[in-house]
């Protein structure tokens, strides 16, 4: 037993110091840091029980370090420290208890609690005010001065306070922050990266630290790097008491600091924070990996004082791992009912997020190409609460040649229908509406609770329904009699009977609830909604599809002649040409209210020449398809993407004949009278986001019937944007444009005046 234990000792440590070595030299990482630190744990637990067999070079005698040779070295006033890490509530109740131990018999604790960055310790001193210096963290005594880099950042202050109603700037001030790239820059970046075809990156926090090591620092400049500063090491003439203190005299001074921070009253107040945090943390800006609690009393602080190198003050609470690496074993291709076709990883079961993980995610392949994943590659994969795992990118340096390109499929696997790849789109998909993969996929969703919600009807029975021959598409469903279901294995006679009612009690939905069903693009129980508040009936909304669709045909007719010319490589005139040919989302959207077409295509057209003559055909022609389009169009929260959707699927021919079967077999194809129970609201656009006391479509029903409207997306004529538990980003945006948002009990308020 004790051998077994001192071999692990020794396995761990050297596994550890390779991973430290392609880590923060090569830079070339293998495993996640959630990895390293599981490996890392392991090690101190197995030191602690049995320091016996620690090892004299072991990683956890070792602060790490991100020194480079390549920029002068700078000795840090004081010790730039790591954190000890906390991974359950029981970890927090233990460092607390520690703490008292070592505190006066009456000492009262008070946290403050803000989001772990994931990025690069930076170290910067002012001097008068005005930064004179820029340092990593380095080794904790020795830091890579970068102060270059750092004054491109425009989030790091040159000169402090920035407003000068703050007071003035101490004589000194060396202030410890952490330097990231935001999410939306990160992907920026690699956009970037793709379009000159050079590859991407993986990871973010490597990322910034590359970016920050730059020996030009015009090329520091060209990256979107943001600086978070959250704690003061050494200054001259401050004298603060709590951590609360210093992030508000940090913000004074016009520092980035984080405002998610909260004073908590006490551990209990930390621990009940920490699902919210959990649960919010995917729609941050920035990645975290984990909270800091840190003892808000400097003095008690500074009294606990420092073990190793972890000060006992604060500690870093890591949420489950998200991320892991294993091996890419293989692809299995899936056809969704709209044709798409998804790529899945399957991958050498690795436990992430408390669950084991076989499969993920690959999304297109076209960002399998982006990303250069290869069949037998080692794979970094994410799993973020109830999401759907995904694979980020490979280790490319985990490579050792064996590995093999991933192409698409040339046919359908499913019915072996030559793919297709729609110009402009990133996506494959199979043409084939009678796919039998497309088929179960759309009867699936049709059935489903929050559509048609037909009960008893699962994926088995739709299985046993297709195979037999009883039905083809959705329609057929409300057609099916007792005889031919009882002939079926497991149909019993109760069996039948439950079924057959169920499909009964579906025909009479309300009509938002069908057109849900259907599964159009992008179209779910809000669009819905504001579809049915302006068409009365199925019938009415087919009609304008049908009469758009012809308008568009007439118009293409016409613009086709004008727009079969030599174009070389002029940018603008193929972005002109895009947009000629794309009439329904480029051009109607932006005329649809124009007193002056004819003035205004004039404008559009002068890098082209057209004749007077041809100026006028497309005027017409276009004219005549923006009247058409006005009544899907003029609809607020029905964006120019969502009224093609709708007309692509209302105008093929497999879906007329659906429609049509389900109008004979009476399903409720017409939209009822709103009753309407107040005025409050009128005039005002709601947005809804987030969990509520009740149903979202009961909200939306709650606001209509008080004379609001309910839309789908925040725009500057949104009114308020309504916002439950773990809102998700139209709060952002409500921020961004300047609209209020408000609670449930706000919008109650509002309703009774």
């Amino acid at each position: 037993m004790s051998e077994d234990i001192q071999r692990r000792i020794a396995e761990l440590s050297g596994e550890l110091h390779l991973h430290i070595y392609r880590y923060h030299v090569r830079n070339e990482p293998l495993i996640t840091d959630a990895e390293y630190d599981r490996r890392f744990r392991e090690l101190q637990d197995l030191e602690a029980a049995h320091p016996e067999y620690a090892l004299p070079d072991s990683p956890t005698q070792r602060v790490g370090s991100d020194l480079s040779g390549d920029f002068p070295k700078v000795r840090h006033p004081a010790p730039i420290l790591s954190l000890a890490n906390a991974f359950d509530e029981a970890d927090l109740v233990n460092w607390e208890e520690r703490n008292l131990r070592l505190l006066p018999a009456d000492a009262q604790l008070q946290y403050v609690l803000q989001p772990k960055l994931d990025g690069l310790a930076i170290v910067i001193t002012y001097e008068d005010g005005v930064m004179t210096r820029a340092a990593t963290r380095g080794n904790g005594e020795f830091g890579d001065d970068v102060s270059a880099n750092v004054r491109t950042i425009r989030s790091a202050p040159l000169r402090i306070p920035v407003n000068p109603d703050h007071g003035a700037a101490p004589g000194r001030l060396v202030v410890r922050g952490e330097i990231l790239f935001h999410k939306e820059a990160f992907r920026e970046l690699n956009r970037e990266q793709s379009a000159q075809g050079l590859p991407t990156y993986v990871n973010a926090r490597n990322t910034a630290s590359g970016s920050l090591k730059q020996k030009d620092s015009r090329e520091t400049a060209k990256r979107k790097l943001t600086a978070y500063i959250y704690a003061i090491v050494d200054s001259d003439g401050i004298d603060l008491a709590s951590e609360w203190e210093t992030l508000q005299y940090l913000r004074d001074m016009g520092f980035n600091v984080i405002t998610d921070a909260a004073l908590c009253r006490d551990l209990a107040d930390v621990t009940g924070r920490l699902p919210a945090w959990e649960t919010r943390r995917d729609d941050l800006p920035f990645e975290i990996d984990g909270l800091v609690v840190k003892v808000d009393c400097l003095a008690q602080a500074r009294e606990l004082g420092v073990v190793g190198k972890d000060p006992r003050g604060a500690i870093a609470y890591k949420f489950p791992a998200e991320e892991a690496t294993t091996k890419l074993l293989n692809l299995s291709i899936g056809v969704g009912r709209s044709g798409k076709v998804t790529p899945t990883a399957q991958l050498d079961p690795v436990f992430i997020g408390g669950v084991t993980v076989s499969s993920a995610s690959l999304h297109n392949y076209e960002q399998i190409a982006t990303l250069d994943i290869r069949l037998g590659d080692r794979v970094i994969v994410k799993r973020s609460g109830d999401v759907i795992p995904y694979v980020i990118g490979p280790v490319p340096s985990a490579r050792v040649g064996t590995e093999t390109a991933v192409l698409p499929p040339d046919a359908c696997p499913f019915c072996d229908t030559k793919l297709i790849q729609p110009a402009g789109a990133v996506d494959w998909f199979c043409p084939n509406p009678k796919c039998p993969e497309r088929i179960m996929r759309t009867l699936e969703f049709f059935v489903s609770r929050g559509a048609m919600d037909i009960e008893g009807m699962g994926p088995q029975t739709i299985a046993a329904l297709i195979e037999n021959g009883l039905i083809e598409d959705e329609a057929d469903i409300f057609s099916l009699d007792a005889e031919p279901l009882l002939a079926l294995d497991g149909f019993a006679e109760k069996k039948v009977e439950n079924q057959l009612a169920s499909i009964a009690a579906a025909k009479t939905r309300p009509f938002e609830q069908v057109l849900t069903s259907l599964g159009i693009d992008g179209i779910g129980s809000t669009v819905a909604g504001l579809l049915t508040d302006n068409f009365s009936s199925m019938q009415e909304l087919l009609d304008a599809a049908v009469q758009i669709q012809a308008a568009n045909e007439a118009y293409a007719n016409k613009a086709a002649a004008l727009l079969d010319i030599e174009r070389g490589d002029d940018a603008e005139i193929n972005k002109l040409v895009f947009r000629l040919r794309h009439p329904l989302t480029e051009l109607v959207p932006r005329y649809l209210d124009a007193a002056d077409l004819g003035e205004r295509l004039l404008r559009l057209l002068k890098p082209w020449r057209f004749s007077a003559d041809d100026l006028g055909i497309l005027e017409e022609s276009l004219s005549s398809l923006i009247n058409a389009s006005r009544p899907l169009h003029s609809i607020e929260g029905l964006g120019p993407v969502l009224v093609e959707n709708i007309v692509a699927w209302f105008t093929s021919q497999h879906n007329q004949a659906v429609l049509a079967k389900m109008m004979a077999a009476g399903v409720n194809m017409q939209a009822e009278e709103k009753v309407v129970s107040g005025s409050g609201l009128d005039g005002l656009t709601f947005v809804l986001t987030g969990s509520m006391s009740m149903p979202r479509g009961e909200v939306k029903a709650l606001v209509e019937a008080n004379g609001g409207k309910v839309t789908g997306s925040v725009s500057k004529r949104t009114s308020y944007v309504v916002a439950g538990d773990s809102p998700g980003s139209k709060v952002d945006k409500a921020l961004k444009n300047g609209v209020p948002v408000i609670s449930e009990a706000e919008l109650r308020a509002l309703i009774t005046g």
